[in-house]
């Protein structure tokens, strides 16, 4: 004689709920163990606050250059003079080796803000040095514009341009 509960006493629904609820457990268990681990890989809050800086301009004189230290790596910012800006906006893109308008690498004509670090081995480059009167790398020799394109030497790229956005007049935030 066989009963309702499947033949040997037990409910089989409370069987399937016991492995659902000992499965959802231990997945929960599992998350709250890993969880920690995951999150442990997250930046700090003093690396998220690096991911950016505010620079006052106001002080810097037409023809002056700054550096500033941005996630640890050097910053130009230079308001150029408006012989730079014409020397840079003559320069047919065909003698580049890497061509890109002046225009595309600056918000506004006068400021120039680039990563001061060389492309080709990641040296420092002095500013307002070289054949181009832009920066050169005395490293291995890469020489480059008023607008930090490379002309001359073994540096593959122009010197990047971080993201940056004005906040006013005589601030700007890059990152």
């Amino acid at each position: 004689m066989t009963d309702s509960t499947g033949g040997d006493g037990h409910d089989p629904s409370r069987r399937d709920f016991l492995y659902v609820a000992a499965g959802g457990l231990g997945a929960v268990g599992a998350a709250g163990f890993v969880w920690p681990l995951v999150n442990q890989m997250n930046p700090s809050r003093d690396v998220l606050a690096l991911s950016s800086i505010e620079v006052d301009l106001s002080g810097i004189e037409v023809g002056q250059s700054i550096t500033v230290s941005w996630r640890g790596k050097p910053v130009f910012i230079r308001r150029r003079t408006e012989k730079e800006i014409a020397d840079a906006r003559a320069v047919p893109m065909d003698v580049l080796p890497d061509p890109e308008g002046d225009e595309a690498r600056v918000q506004k004509a006068e400021w120039l803000i680039m990563v001061g670090v060389c492309t080709h081995l990641g040296c420092v480059p002095l500013g307002q040095q070289g054949e181009y009167n832009g920066w050169f790398c005395p490293c291995h020799g890469s020489h480059y514009d008023t607008s930090g394109r490379i002309r001359k030497g073994p540096a593959p790229l122009n010197l990047v341009v971080p993201k940056y956005v004005y906040l006013d007049d005589n601030s700007v935030k890059i990152g």
